[in-house]
């Protein structure tokens, strides 16, 4: 611990936008960066307690304090080391993790100021691959060949563990390019897609095998062969809708039909007039409060909206604190991003009734206000309406909310599931850990098999 009243004295500072009267113009990151010297005098933050809860926390175990006091001592190589041995994707989770880490630091919890961990995280990886710290291994090899289904980041994760432990390893992804729910169900300006391609090269270099465009069908009997297990990363494909009259007026679409036709775009890829999702000109309605619809404010911002109104089903959080989530629960409390300081109607307790339109496109959406009061008989509280219905006007209504948990047959005793494909839709983090634990099963696995010796 290199200075041990740095937390005394120096106060949390994070990198910050650029303004938003620049990135809501383009589709660029818009988080900025720390210099050198800032960012190691906010690793020196970290106190290195007695009881990192920051490791914890974090689904991979990540060593905070460790590489936060290489960073702070100008070991920038040491501290990517250390992150990489917990972490194989810290340049995804150090833009997009929520940092579960933060939530559990000691200083957040006594001055409200955590360490910046995920700031930390994403600027130790960038300095590594500038600085050549990301090297190229060959691992050598054990004769056995895996398949994994789906490049997302439980995908990716599995296949770069395996990898390591000598297997040949095929990635087979149905889309066009590698990434899965990184590429196409987050926006560029939260993740450049370059990162994700800069990754995928130093796996191929490694010997990791992707085949893209190829759809494995994964009902029984299962239609893959010649591989000795096989991993099925294929997240959660099914959003949920909400069946309301007028859900097949035009202009009402699922939240990643805009987000991922978006990503294309910038890809490269051209859609007619008429298959192309828009916010142009148009008052847009996103129902639902989380990360997905806030991810669909920044794009209608940037695709030249009018105007844009969220609306949530749930009561309002509290700011700051909730009694009702104390630790170690996630603290419930009101998030505000990036694109909602862009520009952005809040509402919460709003349930939708119905899609209101004219000549076959939607016009506005008819709402109800509501309260939720308890359930005598305990449970989910009831919904409870309140004062008159209303109507929001909007050109294009994006629904945010949530997937569904997928169901699967039953497979071979080869064939193993992870990330959002095993445990619902959940974050980035947990599915790369959810995909560093199937390999390690996968690798039990084959072991234990006679005709192998490994």
């Amino acid at each position: 611990m290199g200075n041990p009243k740095a937390f005394l004295t120096i106060p949390r500072k994070e990198a910050g936008y650029r303004p938003v009267h620049d990135r809501i113009h383009d589709f660029g990151e818009v988080e900025q960066t720390l210099n050198t010297r800032d960012r190691q005098e906010q690793a020196s933050r970290c106190m290195d307690c007695g009881v990192p809860f920051c490791h914890w926390a974090c689904p991979l175990g990540n060593k905070d304090p460790e590489w936060n006091d290489a960073l702070y001592r100008g070991e920038w190589e040491t501290a990517y080391k250390l992150l990489k041995k917990t972490n194989p994707f810290p340049e995804f989770t150090g833009r997009i993790c929520p940092a579960l880490c933060e939530k559990a630091c000691v200083l957040y919890h006594t001055t409200g100021e955590a360490v910046t961990n995920r700031e930390n995280e994403a600027a130790i990886t960038e300095r590594a691959f500038m600085e050549g710290y990301v090297t190229i291994e060959h691992p050598r090899r054990n004769g056995c060949k895996v398949a994994v289904v789906g490049s997302g980041p439980a995908g990716l994760a599995a296949a770069n563990a395996l990898n390591y432990m000598g297997y040949d390893v095929t990635v087979f992804e149905k889309n066009e390019a590698v990434g899965g729910l990184l590429r196409y169900g987050i926006p560029n300006f939260k993740l450049n897609k370059e990162i994700i391609d800069r990754r995928v090269r130093v796996m191929q270099q490694e010997g990791v095998t992707f085949r893209c465009g190829e759809e494995v069908r994964c009902d029984s009997p299962f239609g893959i062969e010649g591989f000795d297990a096989v991993v099925l990363a294929t997240g959660t494909p099914t959003a949920r809708d909400l069946n309301v009259p007028g859900r097949e007026l035009k202009g009402v679409h699922l939240a990643l039909e805009l987000l991922s036709q978006q990503n294309r775009v910038l890809a490269g890829t051209e859609y007619s007039t008429a298959d192309r999702i828009t916010a142009k000109g148009k008052h847009v309605l996103v129902i639902g409060g989380g990360d997905t619809g806030s991810d669909c404010i920044g794009t209608a911002h940037r695709q030249g909206c009018k105007s844009v109104t969220q609306i949530e089903i749930m009561p309002k959080p509290p700011v700051g604190h909730n009694p009702s989530t104390p630790w170690p629960n996630w603290p419930v409390i009101l998030k505000t991003t990036s694109s909602h300081e862009e520009g952005c109607t809040r509402r919460w307790n709003i349930n939708t009734l119905e899609f209101l339109g004219t000549d076959g496109r939607v016009t506005g959406v008819r709402v109800q206000e509501i309260d939720w009061a308890p359930n005598p008989e305990g449970g989910r509280p009831i919904m409870v309406e309140k004062g008159e219905p209303e109507v929001i006007k909007a050109d294009l209504v994006l629904l945010a909310m949530g997937f569904l948990k997928p169901t699967h047959p039953s497979y071979p005793d080869n064939v193993f599931i992870c990330g959002d494909a095993a445990n619902g839709a959940s974050l980035v983090v947990r599915a790369i850990a959810s995909g560093l634990q199937t390999a390690n099963k996968v690798n039990e696995y084959i072991r234990k098999q006679s005709s192998f010796t490994l």
